[in-house]
């Protein structure tokens, strides 16, 4: 049996083993993952992702901040089912579907409340029934923005298969060059597309073969008209995947950070629009700062756009369950500080 420690010594004993494991705990604390990776689509919602990384913003946590892009629904879901990424902007409903599959996904914030525009050769064409019967190339079927039409077309009583001729490409860059050069006359585009499209047909050599082009139906107007809303839709935003959504320091700085950026964004157009080009193939500075100027940023914390997210999501549930993984997501979906 081991003899009992006077009580003078063991005191002293426990005093040191609290304050060493209370230097380590701090240590610990304190010391800075070696990597965060954040991900995104060539899409403006990942602008200011790209600004983080480009300026070491999470240096109170990383060692080294890195963006990756991702380029299809597809893609997303690998890195995000991978641990590929740490932060990764992604759609609302793709953030659902992931947590319902406990894929272990966090939304931090809504970020985009609406970038997607009919872009169309035809001037008049201002609303989504104007190009009924009408050809219309659709990036990512399944996902945004097929999903958005899919639903103002149903609240207004028309079918997507029955109503238009839909050509689904890849993605949105490719519906993009099909309308530049007239294989489509029509293209459901998101920012930094839309802005891409139009700066491309008024410049040469391109605006000597494009067509003029216009935006046509705004489908945040859209959103607002049918469903009586405010035209804002919360379409995409930053969620924390893996390990770091339980790391409360992390996740707060990357909201702060996010939402500097975001800030810095709209202040820096063109600076954001150079930062994005060379890291995003096929956009050019200008066209990102058209986009950022047309598009609604705002980086709204999960929590404060609950009821918008609920409401969104009930939309989407009643018209297929499966979009968001066949159920509405609980509460811990959404981060609580």
């Amino acid at each position: 049996m081991q003899p009992a420690l006077s009580l003078n010594r063991r005191t002293l004993l426990c005093a040191a083993g609290a304050l060493a494991l209370g230097r380590t705990a701090t240590a610990n604390a304190a010391e800075p993952l070696p990597r965060i990776v954040l991900a995104g689509p060539p899409a403006i919602v990942s602008a200011p992702l790209i600004h983080m990384a480009e300026t070491q913003a999470l240096a109170s946590i990383a060692t080294r901040t890195e963006f990756t892009p991702w380029r299809d629904p597809d893609q997303l879901r690998v890195m995000a089912l991978g641990r590929k990424a740490d932060v990764l902007a992604m759609p609302s409903n793709v953030a659902a579907n992931l947590y319902n599959r406990g894929a272990g996904v966090v939304l931090l914030n809504i970020a985009t409340w609406g970038a997607l525009w009919l872009v169309t050769r035809d001037a008049q064409r201002k609303a989504l029934a104007d190009f009924r019967g009408e050809e219309i190339a659709v990036p990512f079927r399944g996902d945004m923005p097929d999903l958005m039409l899919q639903l103002l077309a149903a609240k207004q009583g028309l079918d997507v298969r029955r109503d238009f001729r839909i050509r689904y490409v890849p993605t949105p860059m490719e519906a993009m060059q099909l309308l530049i050069t007239r294989r489509v006359s029509h293209a459901l585009l998101s920012e930094p597309a839309v802005s891409m499209a139009l700066r491309k047909t008024q410049s040469f050599p391109v605006g000597l073969i494009a067509p003029e082009l216009h935006r046509g139906a705004d489908l945040q107007q859209e959103w607002g008209r049918v469903f009586q809303r405010a035209p804002r839709i919360p379409q995409a935003g930053i969620a924390a995947v893996g390990a770091v959504r339980e790391q409360p320091a992390v996740l707060a700085a990357v909201q702060q950070a996010y939402a500097r950026s975001v800030a810095w964004c709209r202040a820096h157009p063109l600076e954001c629009g150079r930062m994005v080009a060379a890291r995003i193939d096929l956009l050019t500075p200008e066209a990102v700062a058209d986009a950022i100027a047309t598009s609604q940023m705002d980086a709204v914390p999960a929590q404060t756009a609950r009821a918008d997210i609920d409401f969104f999501f009930a939309q989407l549930f009643a018209r297929d369950p499966a979009l968001l993984g066949g159920k509405l997501p609980d509460a811990a979906f959404l981060h609580t500080p």
